[in-house]
C-alpha cells in the first residue's frame, strides 16, 4: 500500500484493493485538494479506464510491489465478495498468465491480483500450445489485456520428468514440449533430476523458449508486441522465498 507518510498534506488516500498502485491510474483519478494527487484509486474490479491507462510496464511493476507485499504479509485484507459483484457483468483484466499447475505456485496469490485483475493459463510446466495461443490472443486483442507473463518456479515436477524423459501417458508429449530446455540448457555440472541446480537452470531457460514460442507461433500477439501495445515478459518464482524474479 501507498505510505501516508509520504502524502502531501491534504491529499487524499483512496484505496483500491490489491492491484491497482499506479502513478498513471491515480492521474486518471483527477485532482484533489489544493492540487494532490490520489495515493491509490478504488475500486472493487478492475475497471476499463484504469486497465487501458496502464503501459505494460506499469503493469508489471504493480505485480512486482503485489509480490513484494506477499512476501512481507503486507496485503490488504480482500473482501473477494465485492470483487466478484463489480466484475460479474464485465472483465478488464490487465494480464494474461501462463503458469505451472504446481499446487504451491498460484500466481494471483502470490502476486497480490483480485478477481477481474488477470487471465490465467496453468498447464504443467508452463508449456504454450494451441489452445493457450488462442487463449492468449483473445485476452489480448479482444480484451485488452496488456501484459503476457510466463512465469515458472524451482524444484518443478514437470521440468524434472523431462529431465529425466519420463513416459506417462499423456503425460509424455508434454514433457516433449519441455525437452528443448533441457537439450539447450547451459550448465557445468550434473545434469540430472535430482541435481536442483540444473532443475532450476532448465526452467529458466523453458520461459525463455515458451516467451520466443508464444511470438514466432502467434502472428496476433507478435503484431501486438511490435506496435508495444503488449509486453511478453518472463518470471521465475523460487518455493523457498516467495519471490518472484521477473526476467524481463
Amino acid at each position: 500500500m501507498c505510505d501516508s507518510a509520504k502524502q502531501p498534506a491534504g491529499a487524499v488516500r483512496i484505496d483500491r484493493r490489491g492491484f491497482l498502485q499506479t502513478p498513471t491510474v491515480v492521474a486518471a483519478a483527477g485532482l484533489l485538494a489544493g492540487g494532490s494527487l490520489v495515493c491509490n484509486a478504488h475500486a472493487d474490479a478492475l475497471t476499463r479506464e484504469q486497465r487501458d491507462k496502464m503501459t505494460p510496464d506499469e503493469i508489471l511493476a504493480m505485480m512486482k510491489r503485489g509480490n513484494d507485499r506477499f512476501r512481507k504479509g503486507d496485503e490488504p485484507r480482500r473482501d473477494f465478495l465485492a470483487e466478484q459483484k463489480a466484475s460479474a457483468k464485465g472483465q478488464y483484466p490487465a494480464v494474461v498468465l501462463l503458469t505451472c499447475i504446481d499446487s504451491r505456485a498460484p500466481a494471483e496469490v502470490i502476486m497480490d491480483l483480485g478477481l477481474g485483475d488477470a487471465f490465467n493459463c496453468r498447464v504443467a510446466g508452463n508449456v504454450a500450445n494451441d489452445d493457450i495461443l488462442g487463449s492468449m490472443e483473445f485476452a489480448c486483442k479482444v480484451a485488452g489485456a496488456k501484459v503476457v507473463l510466463v512465469m515458472g518456479h524451482t524444484a518443478c515436477g514437470a521440468i524434472k520428468g523431462a529431465i529425466a524423459n519420463e513416459k506417462l501417458g499423456n503425460l509424455t508429449g508434454l514433457l516433449a514440449k519441455i525437452r528443448p530446455a533441457v537439450e539447450k540448457t547451459e550448465f557445468t555440472g550434473e545434469r540430472t533430476a535430482t541435481n536442483a541446480a540444473f532443475v532450476n537452470a532448465v526452467a529458466r531457460k523453458n520461459v525463455s523458449l515458451t516467451m520466443a514460442q508464444i511470438l514466432e507461433k502467434s502472428p496476433v500477439l507478435r503484431e501486438l508486441e511490435s506496435k508495444r501495445a503488449i509486453k511478453v515478459a518472463g518470471a521465475m518464482y523460487d518455493l523457498e522465498t516467495a519471490a518472484v524474479e521477473f526476467l524481463s
